[in-house]
């Protein structure tokens, strides 16, 4: 039995390191309040060196997975493909700003299905403030491209385990592979998705403009982001260039699913994918891999590792029996109770705490409930949907939404707290409900 010091001890480290991540004063790297905490936690003994080997085992896959992902990002950016894509989104526009929003959410879906949410945020991002800076929108006329496209890019995780890192963390905790995953969950999130855009689109229509002010003495074959006019003969063998480049991406993601259904690690995939991809860099582009060491974000592994440590140490003291005392004679009752109030629980705690902990901390109490196999896969599934769709009705719910705001903040777009909750408050709760009674209902017609 751990002592009340201890106890005292370990959920002050939580919190302060959770005021700190979401605060991030002057610029403060969330891995470093995190790595403090999970020092504090350790060294108060609430988790044991054992613990930290289990922990280490849990998330690797996982994190290898995410890392191999973003070098794929970063190896992308030095072709020129997300320029290309911002150029296509341009062109496919054809001037209207109603087309061009549905574009904008199309493209933040595909960047988070190829790549994960925080790498969808901050590829995609940055590419439409570019373009909306050229396409000469006022600050209020691109809110509903920058919101829509963050709130789609984040909740688009959803889908497939593989574009979340605590997602893949708590798939190997409830032991499902990412083929049984998608098969439950693909069909009511993005039936969800389509719900959110829709929402979205109804909420932003006033403000969408009717047309778009593209430049008129651009030449042929140049787009509007383009200074210089690009020859038919080279924007041909540049498209088909980046088409392989796509098509290669895909291929990859395709083999993470077939992976995972016989059984291979999807690290060794995601690992073979960004080495190749990154030969063919060398050979193209004659860029040799240095890089990467720096441009790869790895306090991403640092950041996983400790906050698992903080989560475990609050599931050693107590926190996740609970929660199993207060929630298992419910979840337990029916598939539709159990889908509803893990949602609505790990919605509520992504709220307070951040996606990333509170996920946690729901797959370690459903783990441990007395659940059976059925019941227990609907009820992580659920609080996937409450951490990745009912996270985001305030802007510290996710990590992604807290970097979507600070890259605003230095290009000088200013979306106020206000202005983000009135349009959430009117899509988040229905879409949350919405894909979460469909999934209890597609479960039940698989099985």
């Amino acid at each position: 039995m751990l002592s009340p010091a201890v106890i005292t001890l370990t959920i002050a480290a939580f919190i302060i390191a959770m005021v700190l991540i979401i605060w991030r004063p002057n610029g403060l790297n969330e891995a470093v309040p995190a790595s403090a905490g999970a020092a504090i936690v350790v060294l108060s003994g609430s988790v044991s060196l054992p613990d930290l080997l289990t922990i280490g085992s849990t998330i690797s896959s996982a994190a290898i997975t995410i890392i191999a992902t973003i070098v794929m990002a970063i190896i992308l950016e030095s072709f020129g493909f997300f320029n290309w894509a911002a150029e296509g989104l341009a062109a496919r526009a054809r001037e209207s700003g109603i087309r061009l929003f549905w574009y904008v959410n199309l493209l933040c879906f595909l960047m988070t299905l190829f790549f994960n949410n925080d790498g969808s945020i901050l590829i995609t991002t940055p590419i439409l403030l570019i373009l909306l800076k050229r396409l000469g929108l006022k600050n209020h006329e691109k809110i509903p491209y920058l919101l829509s496209g963050a709130l789609i890019a984040t909740a688009s995780s959803a889908p497939i385990g593989v574009s979340n890192i605590v997602n893949l963390i708590a798939l190997e905790m409830v032991d499902m592979d990412l083929y049984m995953h998608t098969m439950m969950m693909f069909v009511p999130a993005t039936l969800g998705l389509l719900l959110l855009v829709l929402l979205l689109f109804l909420c932003f229509k006033r403000q969408l403009p009717r047309r778009l002010h593209v430049k008129k003495h651009l030449g042929h074959g140049q787009h509007p982001l383009h200074r210089t006019p690009i020859s038919p003969e080279d924007n041909h063998k540049r498209n088909t260039f980046m088409r392989n480049v796509l098509f290669f991406v895909f291929a990859v993601r395709v083999a993470l699913f077939v992976a995972s259904y016989l059984g291979i690690p999807i690290e060794i995939v995601a690992i073979l994918g960004s080495t190749l991809l990154l030969s063919w860099r060398w050979a193209v582009l004659k860029i040799p891999p240095n890089d990467l060491l720096k441009k790869t974000p790895w306090h991403i592994l640092v950041f996983a590792f400790a906050m698992y440590v903080l989560i475990y140490g609050l599931h050693n003291i107590g926190l996740t029996q609970l929660l199993i005392y207060f929630f298992e004679p419910i979840v337990s009752t029916d598939l539709l109770n159990a889908s509803l109030l893990m949602g609505g629980l790990l919605s509520l705690l992504s709220i307070l705490f951040n996606n990333h902990p509170a996920l946690m901390v729901g797959t370690m109490t459903l783990t441990n409930m007395n659940l059976d196999p059925l019941t227990l896969k609907i009820s992580y599934l659920a609080s996937v949907i409450g951490s990745d769709i009912g996270a985001l009705l305030l802007p510290m719910g996710t990590l992604a939404s807290l970097i979507w705001l600070h890259i605003l903040k230095q290009n000088h777009v200013k979306i106020k707290w206000k202005d983000y909750i009135k349009v959430t408050i009117l899509t988040i709760p229905p879409t949350l409900l919405f894909t979460l009674a469909l999934l209890a209902l597609w479960v039940q017609w698989l099985y």
